[in-house]
């Protein structure tokens, strides 16, 4: 929080690698992502209450005096209504919270009279506007200051939102219209709720991710409790536990009752198609869904929550973090982890659930990995990439929100509390609203009977939260029972994903044909897909293309078949071209002052020294070569022998660069792009090809670096001129760098003594992960040549669009970046052994962030390395006394 302040204030958010704030239109666009921000001081909002509970009530006092001070809501800037109502509303509200509580003790906040209420309330009108639609479900954006409809908002043409995006509203607008006495907020979080709750599917009586805001139809018609839906069911039961409302709750059993009958596959949790609830829409999940065992632990379900969240403890161990998306055979699908909280908010409600200190060695493992894997000089990184545990420039507001709260309970005894917790309900960005708001200006009719509701097994209906300390009375070992049998999910078992339809199946019938069997030449399968609403198209470049029209199809039954048919030849597809890829690689700074802490991820070659199988990877010092594009013969030999070159892209082949760099006595090769201003963020990795010529010949290893990532490097040899870099498969450890030398290391901030942790903590030290264990899997890379003019173009495959039961299509063989002749159509199933390192997609959406220079915006190396200073001296010291 310090070091955001400092650093960051009054940007939104911190950039910790570059120990900036991100300003909104001062740093290149990254989508979706950066409705978020607002240039409403972001971060400091988010974290209001999480200094509370962390007993800085000093720091929350001169906090709050800063946000009445300094924040503006109406600036002319487009936001998301969703982040913005649970982040700064949400954050407006938690910290009025917290500050009437702290007045009434006696001590803090006696000037307080109510400003952060005032600024939620004029926050509230402000987000009115984007609920001007006639199914009463809210624009996802609006206009700060010019609302939706004005001409000057620049928004108001959208038709879809999300399902969480317009279900998570009813928490902080009811708590707006409690604190405030007036009525409308929370009457159009309940209108909105209503609104889906009346258009869910009745006959599965799920709800789908995305839903037209004008006709209430559903635009993307797969469920799951992930992205897109998660805090809808979260805030149907937390408002019936804050606000007392029976028809919440008699909501939220209906969905539950559904999701547990075809969305749970234990420890799985898959999506499904929301008309055909028994066909799974995905062979994988995302991050979000971590939030789902805590969701369970308030329902009272605790065997379930138990083994989901043992399933992602043990992905966790095998990835250091949960990558945002993962295979049903847990393999990694989209690399990234911005540092996101959900499950560590699971692990803090099963511990409080069950008293199990297993959950406090889970806490502990998540610490560690922070400061380990995360922890940069200004703060904390977001993953890049997972595998290679390269960094990206973001912190993300809810770190401080959520992360630092939920770590901070799980150790906290109650005596550490200045205040307590149980009063309080959690948001969804973990905000806290009091209790007693659900006795205060009721002004809205609680019980909607219009509603219908499904009959459901009375055990669905329990009227008051599960008294934890009778959750297992006779049973310590209840917990772990459950937890035994999923030890080995990840590393020593292959669970294949079973769909719904071949479970139902059972022994009877099986489908007509699968995708790893099909020949297009065999007649027989050919009367199969016409059979299916299925029919195949060759196209000139020789490749076969497949088309499905369910309408086609002999029977609804043969149409169900050939939409799984559809998906099975997707995903084959989309692995026969992922085998053809090799993985993102690692360039690790370990020289002073970064120590190992700052990793970019680069592109592989197809030639040279293969990282994977050396694993100590290469270390050297950087120099850069002349002629710098490296096309001939090396005019400083001296400077480049025993070095790693770094060299430019463009004007010859990437081996003909490295047969040059390697006859100089190179040890290794890092080419920069030449496009100014490309970076990893926001483009595919690729890997170099060859000439098209024998490389045998080149044995030293060569990387990719993009643009951005090639500055910091060189920005380092400005300033340190001695840079040492280890090219590897992944990143490594520091302790394994330094060879077990004492180094700079950071823990969270805490006023919890490691004694008092390690109290609570089992020994057992066999959880802790290790992170040379994991494997290296890959990302999507297409290769490239360099070409004579600047060089080829990357390519990358992105994930197939879903498939619609009316008309589906899909190429058997996707075009592989270099030539080659038409792809086979079938292939054997992939063999599946312990430590898989099967290739896996990467999420390609842009997530740009600024050049990584250090100039005149950024502060100086001096100021940044102030922090760490004491120890890097302490390391020197070390290092003196060896000697």
């Amino acid at each position: 929080f310090c070091s955001q302040q400092e650093h960051a204030y009054p940007a939104d958010e911190l950039m910790p690698l570059t120990c900036r704030g991100r300003v909104r239109g001062q740093e290149p666009s990254r989508g979706d992502v950066d409705d978020a921000l607002g240039k409403f001081s972001l971060t400091l909002i988010d974290t209001l209450d999480t200094l509370v509970v962390l007993n800085k009530t000093k720091e929350f006092e001169e906090a709050v005096k800063k946000v009445i001070k300094d924040v503006n809501l109406d600036n002319d800037i487009v936001v998301s209504v969703f982040e913005t109502n649970i982040r700064v509303l949400g954050g407006l509200l938690g910290g009025h919270s917290v500050a009437i509580m702290l007045k009434e003790k006696g001590e803090y906040m006696q000037w307080y009279n109510g400003e952060l209420l005032h600024m939620a309330k004029e926050l509230g009108y402000k987000l009115l506007p984007a609920f001007n639609t006639t199914s009463g479900l809210p624009y996802p954006r609006v206009n700060l200051k010019f609302g939706v409809r004005h001409p000057e908002a620049r928004t108001g043409t959208e038709t879809d939102t999300c399902t969480a995006c317009a279900g998570t509203l009813i928490l902080e607008f009811a708590a707006l219209s409690r604190f405030t006495g007036t009525s409308i907020f929370e009457e159009y979080a309940r209108k909105a709720l209503d609104f889906i709750w009346e258009k869910r599917q009745r006959s599965s009586n799920l709800v789908g991710v995305t839903i037209n805001i004008h006709t209430g139809d559903w635009v993307r018609k797969d469920s799951g409790v992930g992205a897109g839906i998660d805090s809808y069911y979260e805030y149907l039961l937390k408002a019936y536990v804050l606000l007392g409302d029976d028809s919440f709750l008699e909501r939220f059993n209906t969905h539950y009752d559904a999701i547990m009958r075809y969305i749970s596959q234990p420890p799985l949790l898959l999506d499904v198609h929301i008309h055909k609830p028994m066909l799974n829409a995905r062979t994988w999940m995302d991050s979000l869904l971590a939030f789902f065992p805590g969701l369970q632990v308030l329902k009272g379900d605790i065997r379930p929550a138990i083994e989901t969240h043992e399933m992602l403890y043990q992905v966790i161990k095998k990835h250091n973090f949960l990558p945002e998306a993962f295979t049903t055979d847990f393999r990694v699908h989209w690399a990234q982890h911005p540092l996101r909280p959900e499950f560590a908010e699971s692990t803090y409600f099963l511990y409080k659930a069950t008293g199990d200190p297993y959950y406090l060695e889970v806490g502990k493992t998540l610490i560690e990995n922070l400061n380990k894997y995360a922890r940069v000089p200004c703060g904390f990184a977001a993953m890049k990439d997972v595998r290679t545990g390269s960094h990206e420039d973001r912190m993300d507001s809810f770190f401080l929100a959520e992360m630092f709260k939920y770590l901070y309970l799980l150790f906290a005894d109650k005596e550490d509390m200045i205040f307590d917790i149980e009063d309080y309900i959690f948001t969804t960005e973990a905000h806290l609203l009091p209790l007693w708001l659900s006795t205060t200006n009721q002004t809205i009719s609680k019980k909607n009977t219009s509603s219908e509701y499904t009959e459901l097994d009375d055990s669905n209906f329990d009227w008051t939260c599960p008294n934890t300390q009778i959750l297992f009375p006779n049973d310590p070992m209840f917990a772990q029972s459950i937890r035994e049998p999923l030890k080995n999910v990840v590393d020593k078992s292959c669970p294949r994903g079973i769909s719904r339809v071949e479970e139902s199946l059972g022994s009877g019938p099986k489908p007509p044909l699968r995708a790893r069997d099909f020949m297009a030449s065999n007649p027989e399968h050919l009367e199969i897909l016409k059979k299916m609403g299925v029919s195949l198209i060759h196209l000139k470049d020789g490749r076969v293309q497949l088309v499905q029209h369910a309408v086609q199809a002999a029977s609804s039954l043969d149409a169900e078949d050939g939409l799984r048919f559809m998906q099975e030849m997707i995903e084959l597809s989309s692995q026969q071209q992922k085998e053809q890829q090799l993985p993102p690689r690692a360039v690790q700074i370990v020289s002073h002052p970064f120590f190992g802490r700052v990793v970019l991820t680069a592109g592989p070659a197809q030639f040279g020294m293969d990282l994977s199988k050396h694993k100590a990877g290469t270390r050297g010092f950087v120099a850069t070569i002349k002629p710098y594009n490296g096309c001939s013969e090396i005019t400083n030999p001296e400077a480049v022998k025993e070095k790693i070159a770094l060299m430019q892209r463009g004007q010859c082949m990437f081996a003909e660069k490295a047969r040059n760099i390697q006859k100089a006595g190179a040890i290794g090769g890092i080419v920069i792009d030449d496009n100014e201003g490309s970076s990893s963020d926001t483009a595919p990795l690729f890997q170099m090809a060859g000439d098209g010529k024998n490389t045998d010949d080149i044995t030293i290893p060569m990387l990719f670096l993009f643009n951005k990532e090639g500055n910091i490097i060189l920005d380092a040899i400005r300033e340190y001129e001695a840079v040492e870099v280890l090219l590897s498969d992944k990143a490594k450890d520091r302790a394994t760098i330094f060879k077990g030398k004492m180094i700079p290391n950071y823990i969270i901030d805490s006023n919890l003594e490691m004694e008092n942790m390690d109290q609570k903590s089992s020994e057992n030290d066999s959880q802790k992960p290790n992170s040379e264990e994991a494997p290296s899997e890959s990302q999507d890379a297409g290769a490239v040549s360099e070409e004579p003019e600047g060089g080829g173009e990357s390519s990358a495959a992105g994930d197939p669009e879903p498939l619609s039961a009316a008309s589906a299509s899909v190429s058997v063989a996707d075009e592989d970046p270099q030539p080659s002749g038409p792809a086979e159509a079938t292939a054997p199933e992939p063999a599946c052994t312990p430590g898989d390192s099967q290739p896996q997609e990467q999420n390609t959406q842009t997530e740009a962030t600024s050049k990584a220079h250090w100039d005149s915006k950024v502060q100086p190396m001096e100021s940044i390395l102030a922090d760490w200073n004491e120890d890097i001296e302490a390391f020197e010291m070390m290092e003196k006394d060896e000697l």
